[in-house]
């Protein structure tokens, strides 16, 4: 409940002032272009609260569902028009003033995520070094002959400063397919190259990483518990927030990973847990309890989450920080970087190599939004560029009803010198409002299903 209590109010401000922003380029290129613009609108609906400009007569609206905006222009194909305001008509301007008010939208929602990546920049990004851990024997990553404790710091020359840098560099070169040169540190300090084959490797990204086999390096440090579930295993047998993992029957536990693993493989065993309590050492004996995993295989659940002492993680975070100036070209490459990314993954999943099940819809997107809301403003602020960046996207897909679809409509316009009859316009927009209702019920039923587990 309490995490919802932070989602609900950061999703609000996020897409809130995401759709300002998107909407604020359409009103202020029209107002530019003399266009007379009769309603500004955050949100869709009745109106809650609002009020009217004295000089222009523009209303400015909060409504009240917050899923998106609109700016409502002067245009004679929605109400008749006075004939001196006739010349300030949306429909009667030429081609390409329409197909600049349009694009107006999406186009300052890049510059928004330009400057907020600019601003995460001077504040520092946080991330953990790009360290990797033991990777399993079959996976390409051993038998490229990488080991646990290499860091990857560069890829194909391409500097890599953490580990999201590492996995946004790998999902671009498994789309290409193509093999990938990396140039690794060992923990003696020594620099070797490694060549890594992405040509057999599924583009999903929720599939890259485990054929891969890379997964972040968990330095070694006690488990510990740092939340127990009501009516689990766990709290049947006493365990407490803050205890200490020692050992499991015995056997060592040096990692959360080896924890997990070790509690994943015996289910509905009893075994005995050594832990370390305000200062004494407890043999407490646990029930696990037995679940399906994913791939259907019965599996150990103790019932609390595992976490390390923060202390044990420090030598693993990393801070990049930029000044003023070189802040600016690096937030103008994260926005194309991240922009060609996702249009990518797009593409991929029209043609099927890509998960349907990557599609997120507004659940999930206030889960992320609360998440880095409670991290810190350079986490939300990250967050929102990237949610602006998709947003733009989005909207230029050549869809009737978003931006694109009006960009395409536009475009056949100017060029073959009058419009698309009105028929095909409706069934464009028909089939458009279908496009996007499947869209909309796709992430929906997504973002059920991972609240379901």
């Amino acid at each position: 409940m309490s995490d919802w209590l932070m989602s609900v109010p950061a999703f609000i401000v996020a897409i809130g002032l995401l759709v300002a922003v998107h909407e604020y380029g359409h009103f202020w290129v029209a107002r530019r272009m003399g266009v007379k613009v009769l309603r500004y609108s955050i949100g869709f609906g009745n109106r809650v609260w609002g009020f009217t400009g004295r000089r222009s007569g523009i209303e400015y609206w909060l409504s009240a569902i917050p899923l998106g905006g609109y700016v409502k222009m002067l245009d004679e194909r929605e109400g008749p028009v006075a004939e001196a305001d006739k010349p300030y008509a949306f429909n009667r301007q030429h081609p390409a003033r329409r197909i600049a008010i349009v694009a107006a939208g999406p186009g300052v929602n890049f510059l928004f995520a330009i400057a907020a990546y600019w601003l995460v920049f001077m504040i520092g990004v946080a991330g953990i070094k790009p360290m990797i851990g033991a990777a399993p024997a079959d996976s390409l990553a051993a038998q490229a002959g990488l080991r646990a404790g290499d860091e990857i710091v560069a890829i194909d020359d391409r500097r890599i400063e953490n580990w999201e840098d590492l996995r946004l560099g790998l999902i671009e070169r498994g789309l290409d397919g193509d093999a990938v040169d990396l140039q690794v540190r060992t923990d003696e300090g020594s620099v070797r190259r490694v060549g890594l084959d992405l040509s057999n490797v599924p583009a999903d990204p929720e599939q890259l990483f485990d054929r891969l086999g890379l997964m972040p390096y968990q330095p070694p440090a006690t488990p510990l518990i740092a939340d127990v579930v009501a009516d689990s295993a766990a709290s049947r047998a006493g365990l407490q927030k803050g205890d200490q993992i020692q050992a499991v029957d015995g056997d060592a536990m040096d990692t959360p990973q080896a924890l997990v693993e070790r509690i994943q493989s015996s289910p509905g065993e009893r075994v005995q847990l050594t832990v370390t309590r305000d200062g004494q050492t407890l043999d407490i004996p646990v029930t696990l309890a037995s679940v399906q995993g994913d791939d259907g295989a019965e599996e150990g659940r103790l019932g609390a989450q595992i976490g390390v002492d923060a202390a044990a993680w420090q030598s693993m975070r990393t801070t990049r920080q930029l000044g003023p100036l070189a802040a600016v070209p690096a937030a103008v490459a994260k926005t194309w970087e991240v922009s060609a990314l996702t249009v990518r993954l797009m593409a991929r999943m029209v043609t099927g190599e890509v998960s349907l099940r990557n599609v997120s819809g507004p659940i999930q997107i206030a889960n992320y939004a609360g998440q880095t809301a409670s991290i810190g403003l350079e986490a939300f602020v990250g967050f929102l560029a990237l949610v602006s960046v998709s947003l733009a996207v989005l909207n230029l897909l050549p869809i009737p009803v978003l931006d694109g679809g009006h960009l395409l409509y536009y475009s056949i316009e100017w060029i073959r010198g009058r419009p698309l009859s009105e028929a095909v316009q409706v069934a464009g927009q028909q089939v458009g409002m279908v496009a996007l209702l499947m869209l909309m019920t796709l992430a929906f039923y997504n973002d059920i299903l991972r609240l379901l587990g």
